[in-house]
């Protein structure tokens, strides 16, 4: 088995707010991996004590572990046991309720000799490469199908379709939450390779238009993470002043990518 991670924060004075992991157990039997991208609110306002990446790097190592340790529950009890651990670690010091309580997107995906499971929320994603190189992106849409006029800006939504029903939805308090997330399972059989991004760096096809979702895997593969980021960051340069594609996005993302060979 291949694997490569790389994450790189959008501004090397600020916290990364991304996590990634890849956990092979020390069976053998399977793995997992997980990826998040923290949400950072607008001016720092969100009711919490702590930092979105303080955030991101609990829920992402309770996702780790318990998607190992709980081998038999399906990926959604995991994220639901994973931010209900993570809520009773604030829920005395912070105000939970506040509609910019920290909060991340997650890609999660476990597999086996039998098959792959899936779970993904928000905006990032999952790519699946077939054994005859085809690629199918595993996305949750909700927040790109929302009216442009209902975003206070492109990387960031309003508190009335923030986790709301007819908006979009990230893991932050609320356990149920992990109901509303675009899951499944595909035989082990057809799944050559796995690659999972944070919106940082599905910018290359999102925004700029470089490629399509197989184009973007083709990099990866065959140029690695990190050059699918480098790609991404000489783009955003190039717009800095223009801004003909990222308008309202701040110019550099936090960015990662996990790659999974099996």
């Amino acid at each position: 088995m291949r694997t490569e991670l790389v994450s790189q924060p959008g501004d090397p004075d600020r916290p990364n707010e991304d996590f990634a992991s890849i956990a092979l157990p020390a069976s053998g039997q399977g793995g997992s991996l997980v990826v998040l991208d923290g949400v950072t609110p607008p001016r720092g306002d969100d009711g919490c004590l702590h930092s979105v990446a303080w955030f991101s790097s609990r829920l992402g190592g309770a996702l780790t572990e318990l998607s190992v340790s709980l081998r038999d529950a399906p990926l959604a009890e995991v994220l639901s046991r994973a931010i209900r651990r993570v809520t009773e670690a604030h829920a005395d010091t912070c105000d939970l309720s506040h509609p910019r309580t920290p909060q991340a997107t997650v890609v999660l995906a476990r597999w086996s000799a039998v098959e792959v499971e899936y779970l993904v929320l928000s905006d990032s994603a999952l790519l699946v490469e077939s054994p005859t190189g085809e690629v199918t992106a595993l996305l949750d849409d909700r927040l790109a199908r929302l009216p442009r006029a209902s975003l206070t800006t492109d990387a960031l939504a309003d508190a009335t379709v923030r986790n709301r029903e007819g908006g979009f939805f990230t893991a932050a308090a609320d356990p149920a939450v992990a109901a509303r997330a675009v899951t499944g399972t595909v035989p082990r059989a057809s799944v050559r390779a796995l690659t999972a991004l944070t919106d940082g760096a599905t910018r290359w096809v999102e925004k700029f238009g470089e490629g399509d979702w197989p184009g973007l895997f083709t990099v990866v593969r065959k140029e690695g993470a990190g050059a699918l980021i480098d790609r991404v960051r000489a783009l955003e340069s190039a717009d800095a002043e223009e801004r003909a594609y990222l308008r309202r996005s701040k110019t550099h993302d936090d960015a990662t990518v996990v790659f999974v060979e099996m």
